[in-house]
This record gives structure tokens, C-alpha cells and sequence, in this order.
């Protein structure tokens, strides 16, 4: 553990109001007994609910339920957000100096965290590839909500980062047929990278499990339309402020389908009793391992260029996950 000292000078991206961004300076008092300071060196930009929360879409019901671990501010701005940094350990703890990390913190070149918030990188995971480690948690979280088994036809809407994620772990359970489905025709190129059968639309079915990771109500009304008989579907999307329209008066009462939602703040019940966060967020990390998952990473800004770049990335169809560099 180092003395404390001198205070340290950080610097970060805030939301001062609803479509504007700023990097701000603050200053960080160094880290005292179980803290560690942490030098950035990545951090992913998760575009679909930091499009949400930098447009001002966090409906009122659901902004305390949706604060970060260390966001500062709140949803009504300004605000400081995001989840996915992974740095470099520069004090604290003896046995985490020098240790690369993830961390769910804001995009901020430097920061202070209790060492427990830190968790290590596996050996031979990259720190560049690391920054999706909240998105893999939450894929992880979606396929155990699921309960998807051997042998199932699984249907994955919205081939984001999550939704990509979905179908990469979905395919991976023996026997499992499972299509990643997305209008986008780039969305092709992404699967076959990955491994994953694609299609563009017009998905038949009928499917065992689908899962909406595309934030279109059109999408699950699809869902609901392909289904197999007492089939389940797992609404992922966060739709924040937005209507939505579920047609119910058709075939879902009559196939007696079942729609359930997943949300990575809270583990399934399944899971419940035997699982930490702690111990799903170290799994999450585990299972980027597999290099084909570098292809998720579809842009490259540095922290110097963030303020002007950011708008941008989050308005791109194109954009999954965007690496910010320090």
C-alpha cells in the first residue's frame, strides 16, 4: 500500500445535459487502506443504454434501479456514466499492483475504487479485449434466464454486441441450432466471424427459445409470430422511455407462449442461491477468451478525441462495441 500524498488530477466524460458530452477535470484523493488507483488504459462505450442515458431516456421509475456502481450525478444531468473499463492497477494492495483489471466505472482517464470492485484479468486475456466483459455478463445472464438446453432452436433477435453475444453462447450448448437474426445486411459478416448461421428476416421457426436483444417491439412481435407451441421468449432490450406495442391477440394465447424479461442487475432465481456478481462477472470474463469475439469491437477513438468522436459513435447503425483508448 503506498502513503497518501499529494492529490491526483483525473479526467473524465460527463453528460452535461441531454445530447452534449464534455471531458472534465477532477481532482481524486489517493487511495487509502483497501482502495487501489487505477490508470486506465481501455474502456468500451455500451451504445444502447449509453444512447438512453445521454439522450435523457432513463424513465423517473427506473433511474435509481439504473445507477452505476460509480457513476457520479444523475439521470436528469449532468451526469458521468458508463461500465467498462479495464486499467492498470498503479497503488494499493500488494498483491494487485501491476494487475490488469475490470472495473464497471465511467469512461475517466484515472480512478479510485475499493479493491473489491476490481476484478482481475484471466491470464492470457487481452486488456483491448476485456472492455466487453459487461456485455458478456449480461449475455450470460440472458442465456441462464432462457434456460436454454441441448438440442433447442434458438432464435437470437438483434445481432448487437449483446444480442451477438446471445447466439455465440447459445451455439456453444451441444445440438443447439441457433440463428443470430438482423435486417442489417453487415450483421452477416459478423456472424460468419463468429461462427453463427444468420439470417436477415422472414425467420420461420418454429424455435424452442428466442431472445429480443434488438430494441424493436417489431422484433418480438416477430418473436411471437415464429414461436413454437409453449415456447419461451426472453425480452432483453431496454426499451427506457419508450411505448411499445406486443401483439397479444393473435397466436400467443393460443400457443401459450411465455415472455420473460432479463436484466443483468438482478441473477436468475436459478441461480440465485449458489451465485455472486462477483463470481458471474469473473465467469463473464473467463468466456472471452475465444478470439473470434475481437470482431465485436467495431471502432477504436482515443480519450483525447472522446468529446468530439462521441455523439457520433452512439448514432452509427454500424457501431457495437467502441474501445476508447488512454
Amino acid at each position: 500500500m503506498t502513503d497518501s500524498g499529494a492529490r491526483l488530477q483525473a479526467r473524465a466524460l460527463w453528460f452535461p445535459e441531454a445530447g452534449r458530452c464534455a471531458v472534465r477535470s477532477e481532482m481524486l484523493d489517493r487511495p487509502q487502506e483497501d482502495e487501489a488507483l487505477v490508470e486506465m488504459l481501455f474502456s468500451g462505450i455500451s451504445r444502447g443504454t449509453e444512447n438512453l442515458v445521454f439522450h435523457g431516456k432513463v424513465p423517473d421509475s427506473e433511474q435509481e434501479r439504473m445507477r452505476g456502481p460509480n457513476m457520479a450525478g444523475d439521470f436528469s444531468f449532468p451526469v458521468k456514466y458508463g461500465y467498462a473499463a479495464v486499467g492498470r492497477v498503479a497503488e494499493g494492495p500488494d498483491d494487485l499492483i501491476g494487475r490488469h483489471v475490470f472495473c464497471l466505472h465511467p469512461h475517466q482517464d484515472r480512478f479510485v475504487v475499493p479493491a473489491a470492485m476490481l476484478s482481475p484479468l484471466p491470464d492470457g486475456l487481452p486488456p483491448e479485449r476485456a472492455v466487453l466483459a459487461a456485455n458478456m455478463e449480461t449475455a450470460l445472464n440472458i442465456v441462464w434466464d432462457a434456460g436454454i438446453q441441448p438440442g433447442d432452436r434458438v432464435a437470437v433477435f438483434g445481432a448487437g454486441t449483446v444480442g451477438a453475444l446471445v447466439a455465440f453462447l447459445a451455439a456453444s450448448i451441444p445440438a443447439t441450432e441457433t440463428t443470430l437474426i438482423d435486417p442489417n445486411d453487415r450483421r452477416a459478416a459478423l456472424a460468419e466471424k463468429l461462427g453463427l448461421a444468420f439470417s436477415r428476416g422472414g425467420y420461420e421457426g418454429p424455435f424452442d427459445v428466442a431472445v429480443n436483444a434488438s430494441g424493436s417491439d417489431q422484433a418480438l412481435a416477430s418473436a411471437i409470430g415464429a414461436a413454437g407451441k409453449e415456447a419461451r421468449i426472453v425480452e432483453a432490450s431496454w426499451h427506457g422511455a419508450g411505448e411499445t406495442a406486443i401483439p397479444l391477440g393473435g397466436r400467443f394465447h393460443s400457443m401459450r407462449l411465455s415472455i420473460v424479461s432479463s436484466q443483468v442487475g438482478s441473477l436468475p432465481p436459478s441461480h440465485r442461491a449458489r451465485w455472486t456478481f462477483a463470481k458471474r462477472l469473473a465467469k463473464a470474463l473467463q468466456l472471452l477468451a475465444d478470439a473470434r469475439l475481437d470482431a465485436l469491437i467495431s471502432g477504436d477513438t482515443s480519450f483525447e478525441e472522446i468529446e468530439t468522436a462521441y455523439p457520433g459513435i452512439l448514432s452509427s447503425p454500424g457501431t457495437l462495441c467502441h474501445r476508447i483508448r488512454y
